[in-house]
């Protein structure tokens, strides 16, 4: 089920999702510039809440290295607003409630949890370059030490 990811040089899948406010943020409206499009679980669950603090937290030298961010999940824009209110997050929530980008992005499909085969929602995180093109593909993260482990990777300073 997962022999639809993504490689870098691939074309990202276009899309346009409503934020926590319903408002539609399309992928398209940040050409020319890098950004982050990760996708998680579920909105205020522990891992979750981490990885998206995490982001929040270190959003300013993303920022500052020319990276947007924007965090995906099939919650609905209630429950987004919820979570960015509850955590002060401060980078788009979209919402993916029929897993069409997550499916599009290979970010849907088999999984391990706690041992078993699930179907579901496969954190990831992607960097796609000024002209929508996926730079770096990365799937089955973990929720604590990714955004690091990105900035090592993309060779940006605390």
């Amino acid at each position: 089920m997962t022999e639809n990811r993504l490689v870098p040089g691939d074309a990202a899948p276009p899309f346009t999702l409503p934020d926590a406010d319903g408002t539609p943020v399309a992928l398209s409206s940040y050409q020319g510039q890098r950004v982050v499009v990760y996708f998680y679980p579920a909105a205020m669950t522990p891992g979750c809440t981490t990885q998206a603090c995490d982001f929040r937290d270190n959003l300013a030298s993303l920022q500052a290295a020319g990276l947007a961010v924007l965090g995906i999940s099939p919650d609905t824009p209630d429950k987004l607003a919820e979570f960015r209110e509850r955590d002060a997050l401060t980078f788009p929530l979209l919402s993916d409630s029929d897993f069409e980008i997550m499916k599009a992005y290979g970010a849907y499909g088999e999984k391990k949890l706690y041992g078993k085969t699930v179907t579901g929602v496969i954190r990831s995180t992607f960097v796609v370059d000024p002209s929508t093109v996926v730079e770096k593909a990365m799937y089955n993260v973990r929720a604590t030490g990714h955004v690091a482990k990105l900035r090592r990777e993309l060779g940006i300073d605390a």
